[in-house]
């Protein structure tokens, strides 16, 4: 019999939390259920996924450890842009081939589009604004490899980013003495991703999607034609599983998830609302998200209410004493960037979980020697577009209306392990150090 019980709501102290009404809080899973498909986890690809099955007439639920929002979904940086994988254009073609390359851009481009009709069909605003993003140079020589870039994009995808140089950078309001020049990317916008998972969420239920909240999965078996999925209160019986947790995964469940993925730390923090006067002496006006040229790179953009909001990545370890290191690190960055506003403290601090695969690049599709049970994930901290449409994707794998070879050749690659999974984080941060040096 199936019952549902109210668990008290985790916060995480983001300013997304604050932003937006309390989301509708789903109840817990209590006793046994049946379903035709099982989703495991409520962010943008697991939803999007139960949004299309539920349109489609498939009974389907959605099982969340904590509630729609909790994970990187709500904790991001709200950049709906170009992304998905740690490979560039370059990268790409020489693993999977020109025409293979194309078809993944076209794809990223196809994910900020159904993210950007979601919100105009669902009348949800989510304070979007900034037209594409811009890539600023912190060392002069980098310049001349977005220039090189800004060419080759051209050449091989059809896609015209704009060069500014440093004088273009400061009349536009871009003003910070790191920045050497830049390269706009006419694709993506920036919103308010709470905004929009809530709405996802809303648009599930309204579907007869059902979502489960306080309800982690803690164990995946095969019995006869069906798989059950375990949980703290009960289990859930369904023919079809879709693994959506991302960098919030039970890497045990199912246990060939166990050494797959590695999830790392990316920290986010927003200002108070600053003034024009404020505004004016830093010399950054705009409104456009950008990101510098790091390898560990730096992510930030202006916000409707005039709040500034200033990510990183770099962190491995969530322990007390590793997060505040994080934190310390991502100011002394923010005060060397933005040296005006060296005095201003943030009112939100908070992070979340990035998802790496070893070939830097997402799985969308079924898991080999698991019958009916699908994945997508491994954003790489891009998965606002990309998420989202990959959801669609496997709903579409499942109810037999898209093929697998349909997908780019990026996404079709099983994860493989990485070697010596118990070390992972710990030759990562060899690596982190690498880059450290590398992109000073």
């Amino acid at each position: 019999m199936l019952q549902t019980r109210n668990e008290p709501r985790r916060t995480v102290g983001s300013f997304w939390e604050a932003s937006v009404p309390p989301p509708k809080q789903d109840r817990q899973l209590i006793g046994n259920a049946m379903f035709e498909v099982a989703v495991i986890g409520a962010g943008f690809a697991g939803l999007s996924a139960a949004l299309k099955l539920a349109q489609a007439g498939v009974s389907v639920c959605v099982l969340e450890a904590e509630h729609v929002g909790y994970g990187a979904s709500g904790r991001n940086g709200g950049f709906c842009c170009l992304g998905g994988t740690k490979l560039d254009e370059r990268q790409l073609i020489r693993k999977f081939g020109l025409e293979e390359a194309r078809k993944f851009v076209a794809y990223q481009v196809a994910g900020i589009n159904l993210v950007a009709q979601r919100l105009d069909s669902w009348g949800v605003g989510a304070d979007r604004h900034s037209k594409g993003e811009i890539y600023l140079a912190h060392r002069p020589k980098d310049v001349a490899a977005l220039r090189e870039e800004a060419g080759f994009l051209k050449e091989n995808f059809g896609i015209k980013a704009r060069m500014l140089s440093r004088e273009d950078l400061q009349a536009e309001g871009y003003g910070g003495p790191g920045f050497h020049g830049g390269m706009h990317m006419p694709y993506g916008f920036a919103l308010n991703p709470m905004a929009y998972i809530q709405a996802l969420a809303d648009h599930v239920r309204r579907a007869g999607g059902k979502i489960f909240g306080k309800t982690p999965v803690t164990g995946l078996t095969r019995d006869g034609d069906r798989w059950n999925l375990e949980t703290e209160h009960g289990f859930v019986r369904a023919r079809k599983v879709v693994l959506a947790a991302n960098g919030y995964a039970n890497e045990n469940v199912p246990r060939w998830l166990h050494g797959r993925t590695l999830p790392v730390m990316s920290s986010v923090q927003v200002t108070r609302p600053l003034s024009e006067a404020e505004l004016s002496a830093q010399g950054w006006t705009s409104e456009t998200m950008a990101a510098d040229t790091r390898t560990l790179l730096h992510y930030f953009r202006l916000l409707p209410d005039r709040r500034f909001l200033f990510g990183t990545r770099g962190g491995i370890f969530e322990s007390p004493s590793a997060l505040a290191a994080m934190q310390k690190r991502a100011r002394a960055d923010f005060s060397t960037m933005f040296p005006a506003w060296a005095g201003i403290e943030p009112d939100y601090s908070w992070h979340g979980h990035v998802c790496l695969s070893r070939s830097l690049t997402p799985f969308v599709g079924e898991v080999p020697g698991l019958d009916g049970v699908y994945a997508a994930m491994g954003w790489h901290g891009s998965g606002i577009a990309m998420a989202s449409i990959s959801g669609e994707k496997v709903a579409g794998l499942i109810t037999g209306k898209f093929r697998q070879q349909d997908l780019p050749a990026p996404l079709q690659r099983p994860f493989r392990k990485f070697p010596l999974p118990a070390l992972r984080k710990l030759y990562l941060q060899g690596a982190y150090w690498w880059y450290g040096w590398r992109d000073r």
